[in-house]
């Protein structure tokens, strides 16, 4: 074994998981290789071919790179479990009026647990990723911050991965740009991978149709959400909505209805089966509440105001905020009114370049 420990990569297929991979053989490390098959397209009835993470394309890509290095490389099936939670919430969220993110509780829920399961298995002592995020101990806590790159930085998918998971994480690409990443691969005589195209999709929606995709996972409830009021912010009623968990908080195209002037949905009133719209000034709000808090810097916020710039959403550059925490819960009050804060996306909360923490919004309003 090597001096510098055993590890097991998550590898997709990807530039990314690939690259990090090469690099920890490089340096020394005794590498595994995991490509973990989470989805699978034809079961969600769609009809494009399958692509991303899940498609045989990526699995064979992962597998040719472990070869040519000459460390081992498994496959894992984690379809169902993927399914029973990820997708599931999925559904259930959008059921309940809210925006879900498949991605941040995937990360959570999903991946590393699986990823540590299978390490204890192989008898690897760290597990590695792609993502462009770094990790450091400070104050015997485990502090996620930023990638160097920000156009590709990651950290805020991943605010919810626990202190004993991040103990025994790796992030080879937190400290390179996206332009190195290519460099090296190029370098490497992997030209395939610097040509293949990324994917910014959810894995089991390739078509980015999460509308068809939620038509088909709730046959038998369409009377129950379909039918419902579009209403204006002072009450008027201007038409029939085709089903609320259709429609998201920021929305402008594809509402089906024609106002004359541009129209947002500003919030979604499940109880009343009601789409509230109005115009980008109403999207705007100051405070939010945010629940199931992981807080990785510093544990206990309670009744202390701190100062912090926040994202509501993944490409979010963030706005300064002060947030304090009251019985599990985190009061949000920004500075500046943020647009389309949408209850069931995550929140995440910087210092800096730190992640304090995140959790998931619940509410927002105007202080």
């Amino acid at each position: 074994m090597s001096k510098l420990g055993r590890v097991l990569v998550a590898m997709s297929g990807g530039i990314d998981s690939s690259v990090a991979a090469v690099m920890l053989h490089e340096q020394g490390y005794e590498v595994v290789g995991m490509t973990m098959k989470t989805w699978d397209y034809a079961s969600s009835g769609g009809h494009r071919k399958e692509t991303g993470c899940c498609s045989l394309d990526s699995l064979n890509d992962a597998r040719n790179i472990a070869v040519n290095l000459g460390f081992p490389h498994f496959i894992i099936d984690i379809r169902e479990e993927f399914g029973d939670f990820v997708i599931n919430h999925f559904t259930d969220e959008y059921i309940a009026g809210r925006t879900p993110n498949p991605c941040v509780l995937c990360n959570t829920h999903i991946k590393w647990d699986s990823l540590l399961r299978r390490a204890d298995q192989l008898d690897c002592e760290f597990i590695a990723t792609g993502h462009y995020a770094n990790i450091r101990e400070e104050n015997s806590r485990y502090v996620i911050s930023k990638g160097l790159d920000e156009n590709k930085d990651q950290s805020y998918a991943l605010w919810g991965i626990s202190q004993q998971s991040l103990s025994r994480t790796m992030f080879p690409l937190g400290n390179l740009r996206k332009t190195e990443i290519r460099e090296m691969a190029i370098e490497r005589g992997f030209t395939d991978l610097v040509q293949k195209p990324e994917s910014y999709e959810i894995c089991f929606i390739p078509d980015n149709d999460y509308r068809g995709f939620l038509k088909r996972r709730v046959i038998g409830l369409e009377a129950e959400v379909a039918g419902g009021e579009f209403v204006m912010e002072d009450g008027t009623i201007v038409g029939k909505h085709e089903g609320y968990p259709f429609y998201t908080v920021g929305q402008r195209k594809g509402l089906g209805i024609a106002l004359g002037f541009p129209a947002y949905v500003t919030r979604i009133e499940k109880e009343k089966n009601r789409v509230i719209l109005g115009n980008y000034n109403d999207l705007a709000k100051n405070g939010m509440t945010v629940g199931k808090l992981n807080l990785s810097k510093y544990p206990d916020l309670l009744g202390k105001p701190t100062s912090t710039i926040t994202k509501v959403r993944y490409n979010d550059s963030g706005t300064p905020a002060i947030i304090q925490q009251e019985e599990g819960k985190m009061k949000v009050h920004f500075l500046e009114g943020v647009n389309a804060i949408a209850p069931g996306q995550a929140a995440v909360f910087y210092e800096g370049n730190d992640v304090i923490g995140g959790g998931w919004i619940e509410s927002s309003y105007n202080v």
